[in-house]
């Protein structure tokens, strides 16, 4: 089995922020990721670790179809891509008839599993 890709689009979160959580998941283990997500005091984790168990889903479901035998835990992360998606712009009103644009950054997460 090479390998096994899941993909998060459009997700209403900061990609400076998802970041700063993918940085201390690359190249660990599944197992190790999913604890070190599970203790993560961020809001971008629990995003994460969806995108992680949609990830070894997949890889079990394509080790299935092939008739293979896999131990999800054991799998590396090879990859984790965070780019920035759209922005959303809205106006805050300011005092004196003025307006600031607030930006609301969106993120598409890409994560790959493989194979040590």
């Amino acid at each position: 089995m090479a390998e096994a890709i899941a993909r998060a689009r459009f997700i209403r979160m900061a990609p400076r922020k998802l970041r700063l959580v993918a940085d201390l998941i690359r190249g660990k283990t599944v197992e190790e990721a999913r604890d070190t997500l599970a203790f993560t005091i961020k809001g971008a984790a629990p995003v994460l670790a969806k995108v992680l168990n949609s990830a070894v889903a997949n890889a079990e479901s394509k080790a299935a179809e092939t008739r293979q035998r896999i131990d999800a835990d054991e799998m590396i992360i090879k990859k984790v891509i965070v780019n920035e998606g759209p922005t959303m712009k809205r106006l805050h009103f300011q005092p004196r008839g003025r307006a600031a644009r607030i930006r609301k950054r969106m993120s598409h997460i890409e994560l790959v599993i493989g194979d040590s």
